[in-house]
C-alpha cells in the first residue's frame, strides 16, 4: 500500500505540476503576475513567497491552481487565501507583472489554453520514454477464432487493419478499443492484404460470459522504434489516448456510459495498486514503464477534460473568452465570477458523488 501511496502522489504531482505549469509560464510571457503557485488541496504544508509569486504545496495530493492577480476578484492585497488561511503576502516592491483582465484576450487565452496544451505536451514526452523502450504494437491480424465474424468475413492472420467505421488507425490499440465499446452495431473493417485493399462490413458476436461483443480476431505485431519512428508513433500513442478519451466522454452523454463508470481519485489510486500487483511479476522496469503510460493516459484525461465548455474548468473560461472575441468586450467580471462560482460548486458535488461510487465499489469487492 506504501508503495502504492507514493506511486500515486508521483503520478498526480507529475501531471498537475506540468499542468499548472503551463497557466504558469505563458502567463508569465503575457506579462501576467501570478499570485499562487499551488499544488494540491486543503491546507498549506509548505509554503514561501518569490518574486510576488506564493508558491504552495498542500495536504491532500490531488489538483492545484495558478492564481493571477486580479482572476475572479483575487488581488495581491487580500490578507487570505483561497482556503481563507491567514497569509502574508509578498512585498509589493516584489510584485511583477499585471491583472489579468489588463492583458490582452489573445494572451488571456494563450494562458488559460496553456494548462491542457502543457499536458499534451507531457503526455508527448513520457510516450517517448514507453515506446523508445516498449515499442509499438501494429495492428496486425495474428490469429482468427473459428465461428466468429472475422472468420466468416474472409479475415487472414497477417492482415493489417487500416481503418474502422473509416477511422484512419495506427495502432493496436485502436481497434482494440474500437471492438470494445461496440454495442453490437455493424462494423465497417479496411484492411491491407499484401499490395492488395480490402473491406468487410462485420457484425459483432455477443459473448454472455464476458458481456461484450467480440469481432473475433486478436491483432498485435510488436515494432522497435528509433529515430523518426519513434517520435511518429510516440504521436500516434497520444492520438489514440486523446481519440480513446473523447470517445468515453461521447459514450458518457449518449448514455452508454453511466456516472459509476467515472473514477476519481480513489478509483485512480485502485486501479494502480491492481495493475502494478499484475505488472510486478514481470519486473520492476515493467512496473516503472507501465506507470509512465498510466501517466500518459492521465494527461491526456486532465487536459482534454479541463478543456470542456464548462463553468469553473479551462473550457469554460475559454467559452466566456471567445465571447469577448466575437462581442468586442468581455461579459462583466461579476455575472462570470457567478457561472463560475456555481460550476464550481456543482463540480465539487460531482467530486464527493464519484468519491462515494469509488468507495463504495471497494467495499462491494
Amino acid at each position: 500500500m506504501l508503495v502504492t501511496i507514493i506511486v500515486f502522489i508521483l503520478v498526480f504531482g507529475v501531471v498537475v505540476i506540468s499542468h499548472e505549469m503551463g497557466h504558469f509560464l505563458i502567463a508569465k510571457l503575457n506579462g501576467i503576475r501570478v499570485i499562487e503557485f499551488s499544488i494540491g488541496m486543503g491546507p498549506s504544508i509548505v509554503k514561501f513567497n518569490k518574486g510576488g509569486t506564493r508558491y504552495v504545496l498542500k495536504l491532500l495530493p490531488i489538483g492545484g491552481a495558478c492564481v493571477f492577480e486580479g482572476e475572479d476578484g483575487v488581488y495581491s492585497g487580500d490578507k487570505k487565501d483561497r482556503n481563507g488561511e491567514e497569509e502574508k503576502t509578498a512585498p509589493e516592491t516584489e510584485a511583477q507583472g499585471k491583472a489579468f483582465n489588463e492583458v490582452n484576450v489573445w494572451g488571456r487565452i494563450a494562458t488559460v489554453f496553456a494548462g491542457p496544451f502543457f499536458n499534451i505536451i507531457l503526455a508527448f514526452l513520457l510516450s517517448l520514454i514507453v515506446v523508445g523502450f516498449s515499442g509499438e504494437v501494429l495492428p496486425v491480424v495474428y490469429s482468427i477464432t473459428e465461428g466468429y465474424p472475422a472468420q466468416e468475413a474472409g479475415l487472414m492472420k497477417g492482415d493489417v487493419i487500416t481503418h474502422v467505421d473509416g477511422e484512419r488507425v495506427y495502432l493496436q490499440g485502436e481497434v482494440t478499443i474500437a471492438s470494445a465499446m461496440n454495442q453490437g452495431e455493424p462494423m465497417e473493417i479496411s484492411y491491407r492484404r499484401g499490395n492488395e485493399n480490402y473491406t468487410a462490413t462485420i457484425l459483432p458476436k455477443f459473448s454472455s460470459e464476458d458481456n461484450r461483443y467480440y469481432i473475433g480476431f486478436t491483432i498485435g505485431e510488436t515494432i522497435e522504434c528509433k529515430g523518426f519512428d519513434l517520435i511518429k508513433y510516440s504521436a500516434l500513442e497520444v492520438r489514440y489516448w486523446l481519440k480513446a478519451t473523447i470517445k468515453s466522454l461521447i459514450m458518457l452523454v449518449q448514455g452508454k456510459l453511466s456516472a459509476n463508470d467515472l473514477s476519481g481519485p480513489v478509483g485512480i489510486a485502485v486501479t494502480i495498486d491492481e495493475t502494478i500487483d499484475t505488472v510486478k511479476p514481470y519486473g520492476i522496469s515493467s512496473v516503472i514503464l507501465t506507470m509512465i503510460n498510466f501517466a500518459v493516459l492521465l494527461s491526456v484525461n486532465l487536459g482534454v477534460m479541463n478543456l470542456l465548455p464548462l463553468p469553473a474548468l479551462d473550457g469554460g473560461r475559454l467559452l466566456f473568452m471567445f465571447v469577448e472575441v466575437v462581442r468586442g468586450k468581455p461579459v462583466p467580471p461579476e455575472k462570470e465570477g457567478i457561472v463560475h462560482f456555481v460550476g464550481f460548486v456543482l463540480l465539487m458535488m460531482l467530486m464527493v458523488f464519484v468519491l462515494y461510487n469509488d468507495i463504495a465499489r471497494i467495499l462491494a469487492k
